[in-house]
């Protein structure tokens, strides 16, 4: 039987990517001295935003998350963030992997909202480890699964975040609105001889006493 563990060294965006992706170099460490052939590797990351403390600006970004900071006590839990999946070459004591994490901007997705709402220090990370082993058996191929209990805990820089998406979006984003309010704010903006839909939201947002930073 094979042991294998894993931990995260570093986590960077993806250079030259067309989407947005972020990589985490991960450590995978096998203690029983068995040659592992190949190694399908399944990973469940998730955000834990219990681990951190929180500004009071941060507060009102993740009100609509958590509620107001009275109630967090029973709100603010662990929520996934993403799934990925790597073919590690065969190795024998421990090697080095990538994990590819693809990323969205979407202000609907309650990872995104959380990211959105840190102004700085670090994303708590969680790593669920699955799997599948191949190693060298009697008749051939043996294959093993990984263990379930296998996981690894990074604290995420937010910087790192903001780097992939000013690499991507370096100044603009998107937001998901309904086809009535798509076309209600094109009404807006030829009724005002606007120039696009960017500044008919300014402009509301004016009138409303909010200022547009």
């Amino acid at each position: 039987m094979t042991s294998v563990d894993f931990s995260v060294l570093s986590i960077g965006p993806e250079p030259f990517s067309v989407t947005p992706n972020l990589i985490a170099r991960v450590r995978i460490a096998e203690s029983t001295g068995a040659t592992v052939h190949a190694l399908v590797l399944r990973c469940q990351i998730r955000i834990e935003p219990r681990r951190r403390r929180y500004s009071d600006a941060e507060e009102a970004g993740l009100l609509d998350l958590f509620g107001p900071r009275e109630r967090w006590g029973s709100t603010l839990s662990t929520f996934p963030w993403l799934h990925t999946t790597a073919v590690v070459p065969g190795f024998t004591g421990e090697c080095v992997t990538e994990l590819v994490m693809p990323c969205t901007y979407d202000f609907e997705v309650t990872a995104s909202k959380y990211l959105h709402a840190l102004e700085g220090d670090t994303v708590p990370l969680s790593f669920l480890f699955s799997g599948t082993v191949f190693t060298k058996g009697a008749g051939g191929f043996a294959v093993e699964q990984v263990p379930w209990d296998r996981e690894a805990q990074f604290d995420m820089p937010v910087e790192v975040w903001r780097d992939v998406v000013r690499q991507n979006f370096p100044s603009n984003g998107w937001v998901r609105l309904d086809h009535d309010t798509i076309a209600a704010l094109a009404r807006f903006k030829a009724a005002r001889g606007l120039l696009g839909i960017d500044q008919a939201v300014t402009e509301l947002l004016d009138g409303a006493g909010e200022v547009a930073t």
